[in-house]
């Protein structure tokens, strides 16, 4: 494991009092460090909205995000049981749980992942959400990074309620529907990116991503603006680099 990188995501992590902080973008470091830092293919987040609802915040490809959905829309999955238990949950061998999970562990499959290990974004005893680790090989995770991993989720939830109470909002559901708002526009924005420029959806969000954080705006702003028609991304794809080809698709679910 990088130690300065593992370093530099801690202090990346807890810096929330910056100008302008955006709860996206936030997210989307957690899960693009927990691939860079540990033995695992992709990571997904999911955070509960006010009513108590999982939906998907970041993911770290657009495979992950579609199987985050799947999860969610046929309510079974290793994040469901760990959002609702409070408690890390593994599947070392997802070809074995079919049982445990009859809908969700093909679909894993078919998109390319033998292994997943779910942590709760939780302080105390309020957990707000969870971050899912993905394997396109299959064995157990190893207790170290299991760990790692957990102190990752861990910092983040007391960051984004550090982020709360430092700028005296009025709750942590009003914040977390912002981004969950947020979402739906980066979403759109993608969508429709992708299309103009004839590229896949993760090159879409990077673009869309590294827009944001040389104009130092929101991303949520940005792909706002873009969907609006106010905001151009002219000459984003001539510097960025080459589209490559769609990731593998989870079977039958609907975008978000």
């Amino acid at each position: 494991m990088d130690g300065a990188l593992l370093s530099d995501t801690f202090v990346e992590l807890t810096d929330t009092m910056v100008a302008g902080f955006d709860v996206i973008d936030f997210l989307h470091v957690l899960t693009d460090r927990s691939v860079q830092l540990l033995d695992v293919s992709a990571a997904g987040l999911l955070l509960a909205d006010p009513r108590g609802e999982l939906r998907v915040v970041a993911a770290s490809s657009e495979a992950v995000r579609l199987l985050e959905l799947f999860q969610i829309q046929s309510d079974q999955g290793p994040c469901l049981d760990c959002f609702r238990s409070g408690q890390p949950v593994q599947a070392a061998d997802l070809a074995a749980e079919a049982r445990r999970w009859p809908r969700f562990a093909p679909a894993a499959r078919e998109a390319g992942f033998s292994a997943v290990q779910a942590l709760p974004m939780r302080l105390r005893e309020q957990v707000i959400g969870a971050l899912n680790l993905f394997r396109a090989g299959p064995g157990a995770f190893d207790p170290a990074e299991v760990r790692v991993g957990q102190a990752l989720a861990d910092v983040a939830t007391i960051s984004l309620l550090q982020e709360r109470n430092m700028r005296h909002s009025d709750t942590l559901n009003e914040q977390l529907q912002t981004a969950l708002n947020s979402r739906v526009i980066i979403e759109q924005a993608k969508g429709k990116l992708a299309e103009r420029l004839g590229m896949d959806m993760d090159m879409a969000f990077s673009l869309l991503r590294e827009s944001a954080r040389t104009s130092n705006r929101r991303l949520s702003d940005v792909a706002q603006g873009f969907v609006n028609g106010t905001e151009g991304l002219a000459g984003l794809n001539a510097s960025g680099p080459r589209p490559r080809p769609p990731a593998p698709r989870p079977p039958n679910r609907p975008g978000f």
